[in-house]
């Protein structure tokens, strides 16, 4: 299982940062005809965001195209268990990227409206955000 993250990054570790703010860059289908936006801002991990592609493409049988519109690009810090508090920041654990309300995560296309819901509705159960279904007009 190859995860997504960056090549080489110029920082190794970073701020957390804040979640606040609408999207205002990829919040439009671009590429497919139906997609899954998100409706809250929040961190998806690159696990998490593979997990929700492999559901896509199970129930799809991997019909269609499936565009992923995120990429895990943060770092995410974490002390190692049962280690005690300061000596400074953590090890990189994985890497998240970071979304907030009306951005695209996954967008569909070359396939009917009913399988696009349905894989997408799967795709939003692995997610740890709440998301809706769009679909070009």
């Amino acid at each position: 299982m190859a995860l997504l993250q960056p090549k080489r990054t110029k920082y190794r570790k970073s701020f957390r940062g804040k979640r606040t703010g609408l999207a205002t860059r990829g919040n439009r289908l671009s590429f497919g005809t139906f997609g899954l936006k998100a409706i809250e801002a929040g961190w998806i991990s690159a696990r998490q965001l593979e997990s929700a592609r492999r559901a896509v493409a199970h129930f799809t049988q991997r019909g269609g195209r499936i565009w992923i519109r995120i990429f895990p690009d943060k770092p995410v810090t974490k002390h190692p268990a049962e280690s005690r508090m300061g000596s400074g920041k953590g090890d990189v654990e994985g890497y998240v990227a970071v979304v907030k309300p009306g951005q695209l995560i996954f967008e569909m296309g070359a396939i009917e409206k009913s399988m696009a819901e349905e894989a997408l509705r799967l795709a939003s159960h692995k997610l740890p955000i709440k998301t809706k279904f769009v679909e070009k007009i």
